[in-house]
């Protein structure tokens, strides 16, 4: 059969069904805006370029209508791309779209008749989740539940035009619209749990910090894509003196970038990752605390295979993939108590929960595991039969994923 996914950065989250299908013998077309970061194999990929807004339209516009009127632009673009496709006589058993930039738009205007599997990665709303979750950066005003209301156009519409929604989390499906939710099931995207082993022999080194770790050091580690206030890093940089002082041997890494991939960007000429770290920085063993960057995945298994505990705090919002991949690997994890990592992480059993904004008890926390280190050795053992249990990438969730595209593909076509 002939499957199209749409992704602007595919593959995204179609990255193993994708190819998974081509290996199968199906005809895969994607469509994208930018290049992948890393090939698929049996997968021919297309781009389509939306055009630029209007500027002076655009100048005029609230801020919350150039959001909206660049979603509408990218769905005009994608179903301008599927017309021409349509004309060279492509026509797909079953279109697969992530709706998150507005490319769900216009697809069943062109494809009336193809089955249409939505990826509902989240639904934004104004009590609950992300965006009142934080005061001190939360205002909630009556223009800002307006911005949230129009920031969910799109997905609405992606949404009650498709014949079934896809999420990886029953967190993330529960964010829609309770009339939405019986649309989506619950599938995540899995994780490797071949690739992401526990290895007692690791060894990694860190030449911009001047580090070589072993699993017998004091290891501390955080992850974000972005050092931001949505992945908790304001409150992992405020815990850092009080836990540096609980344990004078730990060495803390802190993997990210300097921009925003969610959220409000920090006030101009300065990053959040320099903001929280020059406000705790008379305060804390710089010589301890190493900041990394961004790393290839590679070097950061073996971080995480090296790390004695896992920081890992995020707003109710999407659960990274880092929190699991660190589970599989066998990480004691202390996560934030929030609804998307309670999902995953059972208090005392697969790891150990705190409050987002205690200070104090993210820091106690962090070095009680440190100091018990081989009495929690259970929590590691039990975190990853978890995820090997319940989010194993080849015995559980791709099978569920064919099993759900083979399910909605036309019975024509299949």
């Amino acid at each position: 059969m002939r499957v199209l996914f749409i992704h602007q950065n595919f593959p995204g989250q179609f990255k193993h069904v994708a190819p998974a299908l081509a290996a199968q013998g199906h005809e895969v077309v994607a469509l994208g805006i930018n290049k992948p970061a890393y090939p698929t194999p049996g997968v021919k990929v297309l781009l389509h370029r939306p055009r630029a807004p209007n500027p002076e339209s655009a100048k005029a516009a609230p801020d919350e209508l150039k959001e909206l009127q660049a979603k509408t632009i990218r769905g005009h673009s994608v179903a301008r791309a599927l017309t021409r496709l349509r004309q060279e006589g492509f026509i797909p058993a079953l279109i697969c779209v992530h709706s998150g930039w507005g490319e769900a738009f216009f697809i069943k205007d062109v494809f009336p008749d193809v089955p249409l599997l939505v990826y509902a990665e989240y639904f934004y709303r104004s009590s609950g989740g992300d965006s009142d979750f934080d005061p001190e950066f939360s205002r909630k005003t009556l223009e800002s539940l307006e911005r949230l209301r129009l920031k969910n156009t799109h997905l609405i519409h992606g949404l009650l035009a498709a014949d079934r929604g896809l999420s990886p989390t029953r967190f993330q499906r529960d964010c829609h619209p309770e009339v939405l939710r019986d649309k989506i099931e619950v599938i995540h995207d899995g994780i490797d749990t071949k690739r992401f082993v526990p290895d007692a022999r690791a060894i990694v080194s860190l030449r911009k910090a001047g580090l070589t770790l072993r699993p017998k050091d004091e290891v501390v580690t955080f992850v974000a894509r972005e050092l931001e206030p949505y992945r908790g890093y304001h409150s992992f940089m405020r815990a850092l003196p009080e836990l540096l002082a609980l344990r004078p041997n730990a060495q803390i890494v802190i993997v990210g970038g300097h921009g925003v991939s969610y959220g409000a960007p920090p006030p101009v000429g300065t990053t959040w990752k320099d903001l929280f770290l020059n406000e705790v920085a008379g305060r804390i063993d710089r010589k301890r605390v190493h900041f990394v960057g961004k790393l290839p995945h590679a070097l950061l298994t073996q971080l995480m295979q090296v790390s004695t505990a896992h920081v890992y705090l995020t707003y109710p919002f999407v659960v990274s993939w880092s929190l699991m991949e660190a589970m599989s690997i066998g990480c004691l994890v202390v996560g934030s108590r929030t609804a998307p990592v309670q999902e995953v992480v059972e208090h005392g059993r697969t790891g150990l929960l705190v409050d987002f904004f205690d200070l104090s008890e993210i820091a106690s926390t962090v070095a009680d595991a440190l100091e018990r280190r081989t009495e929690l050795q259970d929590l590691r053992k039990a975190a990853r039969q978890h995820i090997v249990q319940h989010y194993d990438l080849k015995t559980r969730c791709l099978p569920a994923q064919l099993e759900l595209l083979q399910r909605l593909a036309a019975p024509d076509k299949r």
